[in-house]
């Protein structure tokens, strides 16, 4: 559903383009969006407030079973990032598949804690 709303420009600058007004993500940000978007996709809630939390927590179940995580889901809301790593709230295979996926590494702030970056390998064609 999530990248349907991306490449269906009616439903994207009607309903998801909302969402996309926060660059920067944080935790409440996933609730940030249209009321019908809310109704399809925030049903499943926990999930995606952890993928917008900006946070990696120790012991987080959801990072155990699921390869997308909040540094996976940075990376889409970042400016060169917004046609890659849909894939939220749970399975990354459907952008491998789909060819969106952007491989990420976490660099290490000057302040303290990590940001998500493309992968130097990436070239993003």
């Amino acid at each position: 559903m999530h990248r349907f709303m991306h490449q269906n420009k009616f439903l994207y600058k009607h309903i998801h383009s909302l969402h996309h007004r926060l660059v920067v993500p944080y935790a409440y940000g996933a609730l940030y969006n249209h009321p019908v978007e809310g109704l399809l996709l925030d049903t499943i809630g926990i999930k995606t407030v952890d993928d917008h939390c900006g946070l990696w927590l120790p012991g987080n179940p959801f990072h155990l079973f699921f390869k997308n995580n909040t540094a996976y889901h940075d990376i889409h809301h970042q400016l060169y990032g917004s046609k890659y790593n849909f894939s939220q709230p749970f399975f990354v295979i459907w952008d491998r598949i789909l060819g969106t996926y952007m491989p990420y590494s976490l660099e290490k702030r000057r302040g303290g804690g990590f940001e998500a970056r493309p992968a130097k390998e990436f070239n993003g064609d």
